[in-house]
């Protein structure tokens, strides 16, 4: 296994190290904000030194804590317009379905006095990463967290809805499309959809800590790292 895993790691570099040289294989279309898919970061104001990146930063996060197999990838500022198939073919994903995203959601039935993420069990708050290829699924979620509590908060109390954006870029730090669990503002607590982690390779990518900047990481790594709950809140 560990061979396998090894083997995994130096073909995702080598895609990665491939993928500028495909780019210019694309239509127009795809090709005509070349130069943003470099691996270079937007300088982005941090306290104490204005010149560090986000990529930086949360590099730096990452390897900290002993996260060694993740790639940053800039994209054009249309990526968004594109299908998904071309998302995952700019990234070197290994499909469509290795494309993930991270929102914000808030329980909009708690209690007057839960009102930030203190409590990971019964939170204000919570991020939920899911691949783009499912539809989140919030009654399970509702289920979870019920059984979560041992059956002694009611499930009325339980209401995830996605949070204002103003919401979600005050607690984050990041804004929209950008968001990511690494390096928050606030620790909020993470929801990681179970079928992100059965995906054959683990490898995915979800956002990078700005619009046109994305994350791809071990699976195993990431939840060695931010310690999701991992539950099945998803469906096709």
């Amino acid at each position: 296994m560990e061979a396998l895993a090894e083997l995994e790691r130096v073909q995702t570099r080598i895609l990665h190290r491939i993928s500028d040289l495909e780019l210019c294989h694309l239509p127009q279309h795809f090709t005509h904000s070349l130069s943003l898919s470099s691996s270079s970061s937007t300088p982005s104001a941090t306290a104490g030194d204005a010149s560090t990146t986000t990529e930086d930063r949360l590099s730096a996060i990452l390897r900290t804590n002993a996260v060694h197999d993740f790639s940053f990838k800039r994209v054009p500022s249309d990526y968004y317009d594109w299908p998904l198939e071309a998302r995952r073919d700019i990234l070197v994903a290994a499909s469509i379905h290795h494309l993930c995203k991270s929102i914000v959601m808030v329980n909009t039935q708690a209690p007057s006095d839960i009102t930030d993420c203190s409590d990971p069990k019964n939170s204000k708050y919570y991020v939920v990463v899911v691949q783009y290829t499912a539809r989140f699924n919030a009654e399970t979620v509702k289920n979870f967290l019920y059984t979560l509590n041992n059956g002694k908060i009611s499930k009325k109390k339980f209401n995830l809805r996605l949070a204002p954006e103003e919401t979600s870029v005050k607690l984050t730090g990041y804004e929209h499309n950008g968001v990511t669990c690494i390096g928050m503002k606030t620790d909020i607590p993470v929801i990681l959809d179970e079928a992100i982690v059965k995906l054959i390779p683990d490898f995915f990518w979800l956002g990078g800590g700005e619009i046109d900047l994305k994350l791809g990481i071990r699976t195993s790594e990431f939840i060695h790292l931010v310690k999701p709950f991992i539950i099945n809140c998803s469906g096709a």
